[in-house]
């Protein structure tokens, strides 16, 4: 595969660049110009997968408003802009698969979460209307729930009070995401979740 990485700040995809290979481009999703433009430079992708988010924490009488709609605007808006942009080229090449990133937000609201909450449940309200719709038409959409806390680095503190494999390991989340990716279509999953053994859930 050729891999595109899209991002608001492409300096931080430096690393990742450099291990894969891959092409970046600067977008920011909660602007529909700067999706099509993204997607005019990608050459009609076959698998798109949607992770952007952003959130703010705190009491609800202290939350910033402008902080809450920016939650809403980069988790679950900007999905909806690269869903139609990604869709409108799947649809007619008459294939593909477009893959949004959830969260343990995604299904229950934590206390003093409600905007990252809010923008998980929509992202998911979104892929499930999309499976339903398109799905009939060859474009698998699927949604995937990462409930747990994602291991960064060796030597990472969380990582050694959880024990061995007490945090969700990237190239293991990936893996996920490519055999959903390589499903028959005769079973297509829509919902997968991932939480290390030793999650509580």
């Amino acid at each position: 595969m050729r891999v595109a990485l899209a991002a608001r700040n492409v300096q931080k995809l430096a690393e990742v660049k450099k291990e894969t290979g891959a092409s970046v481009h600067a977008c920011d999703v909660t602007e529909a110009s700067q999706v099509e433009r993204l997607f005019a430079e990608l050459e009609a992708p076959e698998f798109v997968v949607y992770n952007p988010s952003y959130r703010v924490r705190g009491p609800l009488l202290e939350l910033d408003r402008e902080e809450v709609k920016k939650t809403i605007m980069i988790t679950a808006y900007g999905g909806f802009l690269v869903a139609q942009a990604a869709a409108k080229r799947m649809l007619a090449r008459g294939r593909g698969s477009l893959f949004f990133t959830g969260a343990s937000a995604s299904t229950k609201g934590y206390a003093e979460s409600a905007p990252f909450a809010m923008g998980k449940f929509a992202l998911r309200g979104l892929a499930q209307s999309l499976a339903r719709e398109l799905g009939p038409k060859n474009i698998h959409v699927a949604h995937f729930v990462i409930d747990g806390g994602i291991l960064k680095a060796a030597g990472d503190a969380r990582a050694a009070a959880r024990g061995a494999d007490g945090m969700l390991d990237p190239d293991a989340i990936a893996e996920t995401y490519m055999a959903v990716y390589r499903q028959p279509r005769s079973a297509w999953s829509f919902e997968v979740d991932v939480r290390p053994w030793v999650e509580k859930f």
